[in-house]
């Protein structure tokens, strides 16, 4: 069962612990125990937030693979640009 969250993690990214129960159908006490073992292991980042939709309150435990870093975009980085017209020979 763990597999199948950290699947649904891989493929939605960050969600709350309801949304996860919700879409693989698992009860919410036993999504609570397995994402607890996830984040003892070190596969799942969790933390507790409040969120207002509509004005409605709401609280729940975001959860988000540790490891899923975006790969650096290829090419050049934006920085300082180089002076062409700077000495690059150093002052005696």
């Amino acid at each position: 069962m763990n597999a199948s969250i950290l699947k649904y993690l891989r493929t939605n990214g960050e969600q709350l612990d309801a949304d996860i129960s919700l879409a693989l159908d698992i009860p919410m006490t036993q999504l609570k125990t397995q994402v607890a073992e996830l984040s003892a292991s070190g596969d799942v980042i969790c933390c507790k937030v409040t969120r207002f939709i509509d004005g409605k309150k709401i609280e729940g435990t975001s959860c988000r693979l540790s490891c899923d870093l975006p790969a650096p975009a290829r090419g050049r980085k934006p920085g300082v640009k180089k002076d062409p017209n700077a000495d690059t020979k150093f002052p005696e």
